[in-house]
């Protein structure tokens, strides 16, 4: 493995340690509050969310036409502004916004960059590396996170802007290499050129919908944990919600591990197999009542996600070096994963709104995924994936 990954999974993983350890501290904001709604928490995930959708046009424009590792230091320089606003207690759903805004820009950049690090033997074992260190972020930023939130939404908040700092700095000692390619029209048009150019072979069209579906699944169940663990395991705090997520990402760290030993590129078709089995536990999850059984099926869920989409992100990732270029295809996943995920949280915001139960949300979502699985890749064909290259 090239070692310039290295500055780039530590950067990650302290950028994603804070976009979560927020993420929780929002999340306690609301349950300490006794004046904010039950469809807020939700809502504030669609807040940002909606950052991905709008500016998806020009974020992966901007990755492929300067130099990602500079890309990555202003995009956490964003969310540690976004960190500030909430520290200085602006609106919640305004300043979470704005840390979707750093977080829009960093993506693209962040996938789009290891193409240029690691060849096609080893993009999708980077992608394993990438996520699990990412996931592994995710499962400490979350329970230190809520920890210091349940004591103090300040120093929560204060750790997150020195966090993104520091990560922006690492991000330094990143390669500076910029393959710039002007644009033949404005970049609403060229991104919707690069939608139809991207659309026309079935494994990229797949790796796009699949991506979708995931993130959609994967958003909407978290925070209908946020509404069930009360309700049905009695959790009462940010922490002992973070506590059982812990589970899942556990879990998608196992399953970003093993699966390069079992998915290559070259036989992408069979990541549907977990992204069933996925389904399943999903709808199991909602007939658990107790702690322990939980945790088990949440892990079970979070290792068939990892396994679904390690694979999808390293073809996706290679598709668009090929194509569009690797940043404009991970900033057009990212448009229709994050429209999917505003849909999906959007509805449930909803139903939420309109009281429904979070057993039959979790039931309906499982219910969903299978036979959204089904549906997206019914025509994947056998095909390596050279071949559709």
């Amino acid at each position: 493995m090239n070692k310039q990954i290295y500055p780039l999974l530590i950067a990650q993983f302290l950028s994603a340690f804070a976009d979560n350890a927020i993420l929780f501290t929002v999340i306690a904001m609301v349950m300490h509050s006794h004046e904010l709604p039950t469809w807020y928490v939700p809502a504030l995930q669609s807040a940002f969310l909606v950052a991905f959708v709008v500016l998806a046009p020009w974020v992966g424009g901007l990755a492929d036409n300067h130099a990602k590792s500079r890309v990555l230091i202003i995009a956490n320089l964003i969310k540690a502004a976004g960190a500030g606003l909430l520290l200085c207690k602006v609106e919640p759903l305004l300043a979470y916004c704005i840390v979707g805004v750093g977080a829009a820009i960093y993506s693209p950049a962040k996938y789009g960059i290891l193409p240029e690090l690691a060849d096609h033997e080893l993009l999708v074992k980077a992608n394993s590396w990438i996520e699990g260190s990412t996931i592994l972020a995710i499962l400490l930023g979350m329970v230190v996170g809520a920890k210091l939130a349940d004591a103090s939404v300040t120093m929560a908040l204060a750790l997150t802007i020195v966090l993104f700092i520091v990560s922006a700095c690492i991000t330094l000692f990143l390669p500076v290499r910029i393959a710039k390619t002007e644009p033949t029209a404005s970049q609403l048009v060229e991104f919707g050129r690069q939608i139809g150019q991207f659309f026309a072979t079935p494994r990229s069209r797949f790796a796009i919908l699949g991506a979708s579906l995931f993130w959609a699944s994967a958003a909407t169940l978290r925070v209908i944990i946020v509404a069930w663990a009360p309700l049905v395991l009695m959790s009462h705090n940010a922490t002992e919600i973070a506590q059982l997520t812990l589970f899942l990402a556990i879990g998608i760290i196992a399953g970003s591990a093993i699966v390069p030993r079992l998915i290559q590129l070259e036989h992408i078709r069979r990541v549907r197999i977990p992204g069933y089995v996925m389904a399943i536990f999903i709808g199991a999850l909602s007939l658990t009542d107790s702690l322990f059984p939980a945790r088990c099926v949440l892990f079970v869920i979070g290792m068939m996600g990892g396994m679904f989409i390690v694979p999808i992100n390293a073809a996706l990732q290679e598709l668009g070096q090929q194509s569009i270029g690797s940043g404009s295809a991970v900033a057009m996943q990212n448009f229709f994963q994050n429209l999917a995920m505003l849909l999906a949280v959007g509805a449930y915001t909803y139903a939420t709104a309109q009281q429904v139960n979070p057993v039959i949300a979790m039931q309906t979502l499982g219910s969903l995924l299978f036979a959204l699985t089904f549906l997206v890749s019914m025509k994947l064909p056998k095909r390596k994936l050279k071949q559709q290259v």
